[in-house]
């Protein structure tokens, strides 16, 4: 089986699909779906023995689903016979990044700031117990783990997951996490939807969040909240990722009123009031 990447956990991709069966009358669709996160979650091509076991597709079925992919461009098969994500599938990521401003006004704000410069800064959105990456600036340090516009990974245990789950409106941060919890990503990743409410609380007192090695082990990450005119729903999340042995805890303030900082020169830029 190939191996997968170390930053994203082995079903992160498919999950969602995995723990929540879709009702719908076109079954082919989600098939063809739960085939492309299987493929995009692995860091090496994908055999077809490997990609049933996965999915739970029959071969047969999956010949000509991948036959039909491999045409559109949306997977690439290579000469052994793994397959890795097509090009086409960039078109629809331009597209989506387009339809907002968020990341080229993202880049402006780092770039003028200049704050973190030599350092992983992420920026990422809330997508139902997700976050998923929009904008990544993977810095010098050598973290292991390397950050991919696009990527998934459980909102409860990342920086900007805590941050935006914080902004939410009472119940409904509940009621996103109130199926299967996520299974942890490293020993210290919070395990109870009530750890977590003491983290978002948290976040609101301080204005910034505090992964500590809860995504990967020997990282400390500071995020918050950004914010557009249309209310106080985090749209966005901003967040910095450190070795946990560079920090202490004056210094882990510091870098937290920073990223606050930074995300409030991002929420102005998108129409946000500016926070006193």
């Amino acid at each position: 089986m190939p191996k997968r990447t170390p930053d994203v956990p082995a079903n992160a991709a498919s999950d969602t699909l995995a723990s929540e069966p879709i009702k719908t009358t076109a079954p082919a669709v989600v098939r063809a779906v739960h085939v492309l996160d299987v493929i995009a979650a692995s860091s090496e091509p994908v055999a077809l023995a490997d990609l049933a076991r996965e999915t739970g597709v029959p071969k047969s079925t999956l010949h000509g689903l991948c036959d039909t992919l491999v045409k559109l461009r949306l997977v690439k098969r290579h000469a052994n016979g793994g397959m890795t994500m097509g090009s086409y599938v960039m078109g629809w990521a331009n597209a989506f990044l387009s339809q907002t401003n968020i990341t080229e006004e993202f880049r402006a704000v780092w770039e003028a700031s200049r704050a973190f410069a030599q350092e992983t800064v992420t920026l990422s959105v809330l997508d139902g117990a997700e976050v998923i990456y929009l904008a990544c600036h993977n810095g010098n340090r050598p973290l292991g783990v390397t950050f991919r516009i696009g990527m998934r990974l459980p909102a409860p245990y990342t920086a900007t997951g805590k941050a935006m789950l914080s902004t939410l409106p009472p119940g409904e941060a509940a009621d996103l996490l109130a199926g299967v919890w996520p299974a942890p990503l490293t020993r210290a990743s919070v395990s109870t939807y009530a750890a977590l409410t003491e983290e978002m609380a948290q976040v609101r007192r301080d204005g910034y969040s505090i992964d500590n090695g809860q995504m990967r082990e020997g990282m400390i990450c500071f995020g918050a909240p950004v914010f557009d005119a249309s209310g106080e729903r985090a749209v966005a999340g901003l967040a910095v990722s450190f070795l946990t042995n560079e920090i202490d805890s004056e210094t882990g303030r510091r870098i937290g009123r920073q990223m606050r900082e930074l995300a409030d020169q991002l929420s102005v830029r998108l129409g946000a009031p500016a926070r006193r």
